[in-house]
């Protein structure tokens, strides 16, 4: 069933449910390439699926990157996810993932997602910043004069604001380096989000990570880097957060907080 109130792409083909109140369905099974070690949705995996998941939604109103490349010479950055925790799903379970934008604010949107079980019962929530830069200069276009929502959104279901986080990047902070390779890179030739949250979540261990459930987790996308490039990775614990910064030359391109 399709009732967006764009027209879709010809060439977009998704299995989904579009309803009238902005609010994109799909159901879902964990696969094998979306668990980690504890054999459930990993947690990189699960922002990727979040992340998937706004990027069909788009696509369903004719909205999405490839229309906006194609059509308005222009495209989608993402710059801030927060995601809650409840419970991550095992591998092989059935879920319902919902998005849905809560917000057009002229220059920026929110996109709120919600997994649930197959009992309804709730397993993360998440929200995510993005806005349109032009391709020509990469300055940010308004979102009013785009074909994205303007009005009648759906009532939000992470109300809770993004954070400032503290400056860690100090000589006692650096964990380790890593240098950007071709795997790393994504359509537009910078570093991938997902791999920015795989190399912060490079500074735990695996017996950590089986031992201690994640709770919630914010990223901010602060900077862009391409192949080639050296990263720094820094780490800092206050009180039950864990603060990770990395960091090209002298710019912070990607912050996080993790809590468990």
């Amino acid at each position: 069933m399709y009732l967006s109130p764009f027209d879709a792409p010809p060439h977009i083909v998704i299995k989904y449910i579009m309803t009238s109140d902005l609010i994109f369905k799909t159901n879902r099974t964990i696969s094998s390439a979306f668990i980690d070690s504890s054999v459930r949705l990993g947690i990189a995996q699960a922002i990727l699926l979040v992340q998937d998941n706004l990027t069909e939604c788009f696509g369903a109103m004719g909205c999405d990157g490839v229309v906006y490349r194609e059509k308005l010479n222009a495209f989608w950055v993402f710059t801030k996810t927060r995601v809650h925790f409840i419970r991550r799903p095992n591998w092989r379970e059935k879920i319902t993932a919902s998005t849905f934008p809560v917000n057009n604010a002229g220059m920026r949107t929110h996109i709120n997602t919600i997994f649930t079980d197959s009992d309804g019962k709730t397993l993360l929530t998440a929200n995510q910043e993005a806005c349109v830069l032009s391709l020509e200069n990469h300055r940010p276009l308004r979102l009013t004069t785009l074909p994205y929502p303007t009005e009648n959104f759906p009532a939000p279901v992470f109300e809770e604001p993004f954070e400032k986080f503290p400056k860690i990047i100090l000589d006692e902070h650096f964990v380790y380096e890593q240098k950007i390779r071709s795997q790393h890179i994504d359509m537009s030739h910078h570093m991938n989000n997902i791999e920015y949250i795989k190399l912060a979540l490079n500074v735990f261990d695996d017996a950590f990570l089986q031992k201690n459930e994640v709770k919630d987790l914010e990223v901010h996308y602060t900077g862009e880097s391409t192949e080639g490039q050296n990263l720094a990775i820094f780490r800092h614990t206050e009180g039950n957060a864990t603060f990770i910064a990395i960091q090209e030359s002298d710019r912070c391109v990607f912050e996080m907080k993790i809590q468990f």
